[in-house]
Order: structure tokens, then sequence, then C-alpha cells
């Protein structure tokens, strides 16, 4: 069977006609409030935008290639394999037009039932290479939105693999984009090997491996589900070339390619047989970064705003929780009243009813409050976050 190309949706026409609704997303509240210096200043109310948030172009291009598909193909079945993106409000108006899902896993039996007249959208994150090659196999028609700033990852694991380096991959297991850019570090002849490692505390674990003052089976049952098959640490981690999740914390990956680098140094004696490669995607540099400037500021409470399975809008969580109060929300929907709001728990990694400052009740007060949001969150949400907060303190906003 001849393998079918995937097609290009976003063609001029077709972005045309689903302009009316992509441009749903957009708010001219959040854009006046750029306009002004991304500071709002009401009557007992000052919100203080993040000079960087919300959509990325990675994701804005995903959401128009499924918008375009569903355009299309309309009267076929159209399948998205997990989600586009990690934000629930895009995902549920997706939904809505009728897009089917296939589960993220290469040996899914859903996968069977595929056939040539199906079309199979590849999400943001992209899909581990025998994924594709299934989806390839069954003659479907593919549209792939795999962002750019994770092909460039492929692109650096793939060479790695053939230098015979052992790819080291600061990200999570089993997120979709760790996933795949752990197929890939396997290389064409599949013969290459990768580890992954979520935090410091497991590139300290590698380290004192590396330094050989690790115990070789707690070592292998940690990263068990970590690593690529047959992978040997007394052989395959004499060489390591690091990449990383696109959307991990910019500052914790650079202290752990440091460590890693200075293990390499010790162990031999120079760093030689350590790689490494910047692969931090753009956008989540400039969130932190315009957050990290934002955090600067005299603020009574921070908002973070995006989907819970959203990985670089959870590293701003953690980000501002070090510094002020911080509340995790993915919806106006969450903000209940003055005095507590259904925000998501970092520790216990769930939504919780969480009690909010004092000051945020009195009216008497101006509520200082920062605001930013993760690259997968339209400003529509953002808005009625905003205008959520400003009806309980009494305010109006503009242009609503």
């Amino acid at each position: 069977m001849q393998v079918r190309k995937p097609i290009n949706v976003r063609r001029r026409e077709v972005l045309e006609a689903i302009r009316p609704q992509v441009a749903r997303y957009h708010s001219k509240l959040v854009d006046y409030i750029r306009e002004q210096g991304n500071i709002l200043s009401l009557p007992g109310l000052e919100v203080h935008l993040a000079s960087s948030f919300g959509f990325c172009d990675g994701v804005r291009r995903a959401i128009e290639i499924a918008y375009a598909t569903c355009h299309m193909f309309a009267g076929k079945r159209i399948w998205l394999i997990g989600e586009i993106i990690h934000n629930p409000t895009v995902n549920a108006r997706l939904d809505a037009m009728g897009l089917l899902h296939l589960p993220f896993l290469p040996d899914a039996p859903a996968y069977d039932a595929l056939t040539e007249d199906d079309v199979v959208i590849i999400p943001a994150f992209g899909v581990p290479v025998q994924l594709r090659r299934r989806l390839e196999n069954k003659g479907v028609q593919l549209v792939d939105s795999t962002c750019g700033n994770v092909m460039k990852v492929w692109t650096r694991v793939r060479s790695y693999a053939k230098m015979g380096v052992t790819s080291v991959i600061h990200g999570k297991a089993r997120h979709e984009e760790s996933m795949a850019t752990a197929s890939q570090s396997l290389g064409e002849d599949g013969m290459g090997n990768y580890i992954i490692i979520f935090s410091e505390k497991d590139a300290t674990m590698l380290s004192e491996y590396m330094l050989g003052r690790g115990d070789k089976a707690q070592f292998m049952a940690h990263f068990a589900q970590s690593c690529s098959a047959g992978f040997d640490p007394d052989v395959h981690l004499a060489e390591i070339g690091m990449a990383n999740q696109t959307t991990m914390l910019k500052s914790e990956t650079a202290r752990i390619q440091q460590m890693l680098r200075s293990t390499v140094q010790e162990r031999d004696g120079s760093d030689a047989r350590f790689h490494v490669f910047d692969t931090i995607c753009g956008a989540t540099q400039d969130r932190q970064n315009a957050l990290f400037e934002l955090l600067g500021r005299p603020l009574d409470a921070m908002f973070i705003i995006g989907g819970y399975n959203s990985s670089n809008t959870t590293h701003l969580a953690h980000m501002a929780a070090r510094c002020l109060p911080t509340f995790f929300v993915r919806s106006a929907e969450c903000l209940t009243d003055l005095h507590r709001v259904r925000a998501f728990d970092l520790t216990a990694r769930e939504e919780r009813t969480q009690e909010l400052p004092p000051v945020v009740a009195d009216l008497t007060y101006t509520l200082r409050i920062g605001v930013t949001a993760g690259a997968s969150c339209p400003d529509n949400v953002i808005e009625e976050v905003l205008q959520r907060l400003a009806t309980l303190r009494n305010c109006s906003l503009p242009l609503t």
C-alpha cells in the first residue's frame, strides 16, 4: 500500500471560511489591556497582565488545522488522537463539532477499525513513531498539526542516536510530547537509547549512578517506565545528550544540564561525552520570563489561567506560588465569590476549594492582581475570568 502524505488544510480559502469560528478565541478587552501597557486600572481593582501570555503560534496553528480539517472533510469521520492542545474550552468546542477521539496509545485496539476513508489529526505534541507507522499502514488521511518546536527536538535526539549518544530527556514520562520524543530517540534503526528524568531529584540519582555511587537494581526500578527497552546504565550512560520536553521550566532544565555536565566532567576529566542543545520552546521561555518580571511587582495575589493538564501552565503556577498567593484556575466558573475559589492544588494534583486572601473581599482596598495564562489558553477565557473578578469587586470593565 502506498503511504498517503499528510494533507495541508491551511489553504487560504479554507482559513477564510473558518475565520469566524477561530475569532471566538479573541478578546477585545485583552487587546485593550495590551494597549494600556498590560495594566488595567479600575476603581478598587488593578490588574497586571504579564507581557507574554496565552496562545503561542504553534497552538494557533493547531487550532486552525483542527477547524480547517472539519471544514474540508465535512461528512467524513474525523478522528483526533488525544487532545489537540491541553485546554478544556477549546477541546469541548471541537468535540461539539463532531470530532471523534483515539487514545494516545500506539497499541490501542481502536486503531484496528480505521479505514482509508477516515481522517486522523495528529495533535500539536506529535505522536510516537510506531503509532504514525500504524496509521500510515492503515491508509488513513493524515492531517499533521505537530508543533515545529517539537520537531526541532526530534531532529536533535535522532542525531544523538546516529552518534551512539543516549538521549537524556527532561520531561514527564507519560506526557504526549515526551512519549513522541522518546520514540524519536531510538533513531532510524531503532537502536538508540533514552532515559527520561522529571526532576532535579531524578537528575541527582542519575549523576550518583554515573559516578559509581548508585545501586543498579534500585536505579532500574525507579526508571523502569522511563527508559528505552534493554537500557543498561552501565553501558548507555557512557555518553549522553540532553534534550527536553519543550514546555518544561527553563531554570530547572538549566540546573539539570549543568549538574549532568559537571558529572561527566568529574567522571571523565572532561565534558567531551556530554552534549546539550537548548530545546525549550521560545514561547515557553517568553511566558516564564514575563512572569518573573511580573512577580517583582507589589501584588496581592496571582491568577494563572489554563488547563490543569497543561505542562507549561503548571510550571507557571509553581513559579508564582513560591512568591505570593497563587490560584491556578481553568475558567471563570472557578471564581465562586470573594472568599474562595476552585483552583488546582499543585500538591494534591486536583481541583480543590481554596481560601482567597482577606484583602480580596475588602472593597475599600485597591486590590492588585497579577494575571497570566499558559500557551494553550485563549484570550476569551482570560477575559471571562477578568469579567468575573470585576463583577465580584463591583467594577465595570471597558468594552464589555
